[in-house]
């Protein structure tokens, strides 16, 4: 049987394993990737939203963006990459089999790791295998790699960050979030991705889930409910939504079937059976690695650095690096990786109600309750501010790793500190001169420019858009505020677009003067009466 060797085997094309090949091929190893799918680049292709963090962590760059980036450099270090490859076997001696076409292949390394990723979790009610359920990692793939839409009326169960994220994509895909449930009494992922989903007019069902969906051949409705402490639906707290999607955002479970498989010590933990590794990726058979989600559930950043640090210490492990060398890198990335582990999303925080930030100020609860700042609580943050002429207003509220926008503003307006998780505060020492580089950089889509008396009565509202078709100057519609609802008429005046804002449009709406730190959406419907 012909058996072909590598330096170093990578199963999984996706961050952290295009990640970990590229940090060993530096140090002239020869890696092979191995990735089931007809493209490479896992998760990331799917990811049209710009990531969070800092410059080394792809702060403001698009997920699909930081992808091509992958690919570009692995083929400059000669990776090579096989797709449509399916890893069936991993043994303790180093080596897999793989599925490619009709044939079965064999394959040995020196070292391998294993960067598999992570798969959806389902939940089970009444009628969740109709056609019209589906993961919200499949209505990503729907959308954003196969341009269509995965439905046109949609409920989405979780408010992680997938469910928030996800459920914008389909608003700018053009579908209709009816609604957004889930069972825990408060939104799970960042306040500024559930702001951008309140502020779109879906409302959100915390301490809900859903009770069955309805439909014959496919999905027709749903109902939700709400829960009680025990969990368990309170009765008459039913509520139906005409749907015909409904998208699932419940959790990921890592997969480590390869490694279970190649008789590696196991772990289960709350977020899945895991392998247990050393600070290096180690696990406890000699030359097999693991980095990424199937390690641990992470954001696509982390995993990028978990790779890189798992192929550094391959490199040293087969002798193409020092230990001093690999430490000193390994040091280096600790400290990336450690920085993103920071705020009130730091794991130490999971699962638990974190009521005052690091400056102490008190944490929203309408946010947490229902997806967005109330009015008579944003004034207590320090990115908002009133002054005379253009400002910028930050409605970012909570501690989280992101500092796009003190970069951003060349005026010094912005100050976060060397606290990446601070919460950015506006310096009136400075001047804003309305480039609104700000705007366009924020992650979050969190910073508004704001002006009063810029003509009789009335103030101006630059906003991040990120919606297809763009309004024309002279339109006239609604403005919505926090919680998505009309606020005032409003009328289109300006809207900008410069490749550096990397399709984050500005659109600037004329509104009343008290209406300037309300507006916060703009609509195109017809304006209300008076």
């Amino acid at each position: 049987m012909k058996i072909e060797r590598y330096d170093m085997i990578v199963i999984g094309a996706g961050p952290a394993g295009l990640s970990a090949a590229i940090e060993a091929a530096k140090k002239e190893l020869k890696p092979i990737v191995f990735d089931e799918n007809a493209r490479p680049g896992g998760q990331l292709f799917k990811q049209i939203h710009k990531f969070f963090g800092s410059k080394e962590h792809k702060a403001k760059e698009r997920g699909f963006k930081i992808g091509e980036e992958l690919l570009k450099e692995a083929k400059e270090y000669g990776v090579e990459v096989i797709l449509n490859a399916t890893v069936v076997g991993l043994y303790p001696e180093k080596e897999i089999t793989v599925k490619v076409g009709d044939s079965v292949k064999h394959y040995k390394g020196d070292a391998v790791l294993v960067a598999t990723g992570a798969s959806e979790n389902m939940v089970n009610f009444e009628g969740w295998t109709k056609p019209g359920v589906i993961g919200a990692g499949a209505a990503q793939t729907m959308m954003n790699l196969h341009h269509i839409k995965p439905g046109n009326r949609i409920l989405m169960l979780g408010s992680g960050n997938v469910g928030l994220v996800v459920s914008y994509q389909l608003l700018q895909a053009g579908c209709e979030v009816v609604a957004l449930a889930d069972a825990a009494p408060r939104v799970g992922g960042y306040g500024v991705h559930a702001a951008k989903v309140a502020r779109c007019g879906v409302p959100f069902y915390l301490s809900h889930t859903i009770v069955r969906v309805e439909g014959d051949d496919y999905v027709t409705g749903v109902v939700i409910g709400q829960v009680g402490p025990d969990w368990k639906i309170i009765p008459g707290t039913e509520k139906h939504f005409d749907v015909d999607t409904v998208c699932l955002a419940v959790g990921l479970s890592p997969m480590s079937q390869l490694l279970k498989q190649a008789e590696v010590q196991m772990s289960d933990t709350k977020g899945g059976n895991v392998p247990v590794i050393d600070k290096f990726g180690a696990t406890s058979v000699p030359g097999i690695y693991a980095a990424g989600d199937v390690s641990g559930i992470e954001e696509a950043s982390s995993a990028m650095i978990e790779g890189r640090m798992s192929g550094a210490s391959i490199a040293c492990y087969l002798g193409y690096m020092t230990e001093e060398e690999r430490d000193a890198r390994i040091d280096e990335l600790e400290g990336q990786l450690d920085t993103l582990r920071q705020g009130m999303f730091a794991p130490k925080n999971r699962g638990k109600l974190v009521e005052t930030t690091e400056e102490g100020i008190a944490v929203s609860m309408n946010l947490l309750n229902k997806g967005y700042v109330a009015d008579e609580e944003i004034e207590r943050f320090p990115g908002v501010t009133h002054q005379k002429g253009i400002h910028p207003v930050i409605e970012c509220t909570q501690n989280i790793p992101c500092n796009p926008c003190q970069d951003a503003c060349k005026m010094g307006c912005i100050r976060i500190g060397r606290n990446i998780t601070s919460l950015p505060a506006i310096d009136p020492d400075k001047k804003c001169v309305g480039c609104g580089m700000c705007v366009a950089s924020c992650s979050g889509q969190s910073i508004f420019l704001v002006e009063e008396d810029v003509d009789e009565g009335y103030g101006e509202v630059t906003m991040p858009y990120e919606f297809l078709p763009l309004p024309k100057v002279g339109d006239r519609g609604i403005a919505l505020g926090r919680n998505g609802k009309y606020v005032c008429d409003a009328e289109v005046t300006k809207i900008r677009t410069a490749p550096v804002f990397d399709h984050t449009y500005l659109l600037t709406i004329k509104v009343p003067n008290d209406m300037v730190m309300k507006a916060r959406f703009y609509k195109k419907e017809m304006a209300k009466e008076a």
